[in-house]
């Protein structure tokens, strides 16, 4: 009977995974990490990934990078699969620019394959892709790059030889018996493998591309499909998670071991399940193939389960190796290697006596015939199999009798599969009883090991259970004492402090941070749960007229929201003539604080923040469950944490719309040279207003410059808006890169932002982009077409 462990156990069960030690940020020439059981990790900045040793087996380690925040520690990606490294294994970002794993005798194991010198760092990125750059954020190798048998999102397979590998087994990393592979031929293909040999051996799928496939891509949305050379979508593989914001979600596509290529989500640990043992990755569907049981029938080859088995589909769509009555599995920890007979097979003067026919209905090896016959009786066709030596298996199906011998191959249990298999065992044998006998031995030895663990079990299930209580009771007692000390707002996160609280955590409002229209920004530390956590409060001026409307706004809005790209609120004071806001403190300042510098953040830095800030958007307009117009995007409000990621800050100025509800009339709000041109024309305000301003702001990160320069000294460059198109239009993009070679060498995307910007800016609000479409052009999930002249009007307008 399955015993079920109280939740407050479990931990003690992650207890040992949280004392690996984990680094964050770029890692520089002379960087390594050692195999061993104290391995420490590259973590990606949100902690969401992590790069290093896991130990797979007893001294044996696997170089893979893995979903970080969940108990399974997912393997997405890995180096040495098929030999693994052992204790005292290092791999190093060497002095002399290589990035190489060497086992404990300096022997080296694997290495990777740069495109290019000069390697100055190794970065794991939130995406959960590892890359080696040079100091100009140019990329050398990236994992992305290696697939091995998984695809992340806004990872693609690309129509030059990449490929997906399954693995041999659910434990074994190395290679196994099935390929993905984007050929060049453009056709996405499933193959077997011809074990021992790598050689591709039959195609049990394909999309029938030949000619037009090219790419095939997960999207950050969860879809993943096939497309042509010019971004025409050919065949949706999977669809992707539509009833789930899949920002709060984990997601892979995995070629696995039994053949299948599947897409898994699994929910992102968040402030609501801290304390709640997470979810199992819950399979997606459709997957490909739909049965493989009855997909898989190879001239070649053993089939899904191995020789002399059989393959069934069981309820999780997952496929079963099974034995027939009479076999046993030729190895037991890998039901995958097929089956034996546990009997002598028949000697060709042998009587037919001896032996029996097992009826099974829908069971069929098909390849495995030897013999055919037509119009027969069932009679006949049983005798007839009986007194054939070679004989190990007959099918009967409406007349027709196929005789099969061993090795039986792609076997299958299926009801679209119809007739009957005759097996044929031996009905008296002494071989089976002396393997039986030796069962019943093994079973014995086992079951007195087992007691005798269980024993020794209770006892220390009995310790952990006083240990886990003691530690429950010490936490409920501070999470009762931090309850009474702060009120949380119902139906979030978001506490509710009085103004002596907030003076105290400011030391009287001493350190400003920050200053804007309606509020000052100042800086604090709040001690709560025993953490002193620092925090950024918002102190709004005298609340009269629109100010307090304001406010009220801001805390409606925000509380409610939840994602990565966003500043999140504490909390909040509304205590008699004070309001103030209470968000985590973001210790970078503002993307205005570093953007405009005169040491301006890299090529590699800058993009990362369009796209946050796009995602953030994205979120606000389409995946909340009150559809918030920011209405004033610029620098200024868009904050960097420790890692740059973007954080959208600042929805004091927010509309706020039912989710049927798309647009709104009110005054005009925003920064000058940021504003969208409706504003001025008493047209509805809709979502394309922070469309606009996000072109501006692209524009901007683009450049490293502000969107307007009076001091200009060519007046052709006073708006960023006008001069970026002319020099677009004029093919003169490297103008607006000044000194930046690491966007010059990188001049096809740079083309591409200002033409997705362009898009944005465009003065009819139809004809620009909805923010997920932005997304999916930043992410090159569809092709940028040609955007029109944005119109002169917008410089009329910057200059009032």
């Amino acid at each position: 009977m399955a015993v079920m462990i109280p939740h407050y156990l479990y931990f003690l069960v992650i207890l040992p995974l949280l004392v690996t030690a984990q680094t964050q940020g770029n890692f520089t020439l002379g960087s390594s990490l050692t195999a061993g059981h104290d391995s420490s990790s590259w973590v990606s900045p949100s902690g969401d990934f992590a790069f290093g040793f896991q130990q797979i087996e007893a001294g044996g380690f696997l170089l893979a990078i893995w979903f970080n925040k969940i108990q399974e520690k997912t393997v997405v990606w890995s180096a040495n699969g098929g030999q693994l490294a052992q204790s005292g294994s290092r791999i190093e970002l060497t002095a002399d620019g290589r990035f190489v794993l060497n086992d404990p005798s300096g022997q080296q194991m694997w290495i990777a394959n740069l495109a290019g010198t000069g390697l100055a760092y190794a970065a794991m990125l939130d995406s959960g892709n590892l890359v080696l750059a040079t100091n100009t954020s140019t990329i050398l190798w990236q994992s992305f790059d290696w697939p091995t048998d998984t695809l992340l999102p806004t990872q693609q397979l690309l129509s030059q030889g990449d490929n997906l590998f399954a693995r041999d087994s659910e434990t074994n990393y190395s290679g196994g018996r099935y390929q993905l592979a984007m050929q060049a031929d453009g056709n996405l293909v499933l193959y077997t493998i011809n074990l021992p040999q790598s050689s591709v051996n039959y195609a049990y799928w394909a999309s029938n591309t030949v000619g037009s496939g090219y790419q095939l891509v997960f999207n950050q949305s969860g879809m993943v499909y096939l497309i042509a050379k010019n971004g025409t979508i050919l065949d949706q593989i999977f669809p992707g998670e539509t009833s789930t914001s899949t920002d709060a979600i984990y997601q892979r596509a995995i070629l696995e071991y039994d053949g299948v290529f599947r897409q898994y989500i699994y929910p992102k640990p968040s402030s609501s399940s801290v304390k709640r043992w997470p979810m199992a990755w819950s399979v997606m569907y459709p997957i490909l193939p739909e049965n493989i049981c009855t997909t898989l029938t190879e001239e070649y080859g053993s089939g899904v389960c191995g020789f002399n088995s059989y393959c069934q589909i069981g309820e999780d769509q997952r496929p079963k190796c099974l034995c027939p009555n009479g076999y046993t599995w030729v190895d037991p920890n890998n039901e995958m290697n097929g089956c034996m007979p546990t009997f002598v097979a028949q000697t060709c003067d042998e009587k037919s006596g001896d032996f029996d026919l097992i009826q099974v209905v829908n069971l069929n090896w098909p390849n495995s015939d030897y013999e055919h016959y037509s119009e027969v009786p069932e009679d006949w066709c049983r005798e007839d199999c009986l007194s054939d030596c070679f004989c190990a298996v007959a099918i009967f199906n409406s007349g027709d009798c196929w005789k099969k011998k061993i090795p039986l191959t792609n076997g299958r249990f299926d009801s679209s599969v119809g007739g009957k298999a005759l097996i044929k065992v031996r009905t008296n044998n002494s071989t089976l009883q002396q393997l039986n006998g030796e069962v019943k031995k093994r079973d014995q030895t086992t079951l007195i090991l087992i007691e005798s663990v269980s024993l020794g079990s209770l006892v220390l299930f009995n310790i952990l259970l006083l240990v886990a209580f003691i530690i429950v009771f010490r936490q409920n007692k501070r999470k009762n004492r931090a309850t009474s000390q702060y009120q949380v707002l119902p139906g979030t996160n978001t506490r509710s402090f009085n103004y002596n609280e907030l003076e105290k955590a400011t030391d009287s409002f001493n350190e400003k941070v920050g200053q804007g229209a309606f509020a000052t920004v100042f800086k604090g530390t709040l001690d709560y749960e025993n953490t002193s956590v620092v925090v950024a409060v918002k102190k709004m001026h005298d609340m009269v007229n629109d100010s307090e409307k304001e406010f009220q706004v801001e805390i409606s809005a925000i509380a409610r929201t939840n994602h990565r790209n966003l500043v999140q609120l504490i909390g909040f004071c509304n205590d008699g003539q004070h309001r103030l806001l209470v968000y985590e403190f973001m210790c970078n300042g503002s993307l205005s604080d570093i953007l405009f510098a005169d040491q301006r953040p890299s090529w590699f830095t800058r993009m990362h923040i369009a796209v946050g800030t796009a995602r953030g958007l994205h979120y606000l307009h389409e995946e909340c469950s009150t559809q918030i117009i920011h209405c004033d995007i610029k620098p200024q409000n868009v904050l960097l944490d420790d890692s740059f990621t973007a954080r959208i800050c600042d929805f004091g100025l927010a509309k706020r719309l039912k989710i049927n509800q798309t647009r709104t009339t009110t005054g005009i709000r925003g920064t000058k040279g940021y504003i969208a041109p409706e504003w001025f024309r008493s047209m509805p305000i809709t979502v394309k207003v922070d469309v606009y301003s996000y072109g501006i702001l692209l524009l901007e990160l683009i450049c490293c410059r502000k969107c307007l320069e009076l001091e200009a000294e060519d007046d052709n460059q006073m708006v960023l808006a006008d001069w970026a198109y002319d020099c677009y239009k004029e093919g003169k993009l490297d103008l607006l890169l000044q000194n930046d070679d690491a966007a010059k060498s990188d001049i096809k995307r740079v083309e591409r932002l200002v033409m997705i910007a362009i898009w944005c800016i465009q003065e009819d609000p139809s004809l620009r982009p909805s923010m997920k479409k932005v997304l999916q052009m930043l992410e090159g999930c569809i092709q940028v077409s040609v955007p029109p002249d944005p119109s002169s009007y917008i410089s009329s307008i910057q200059s009032l």
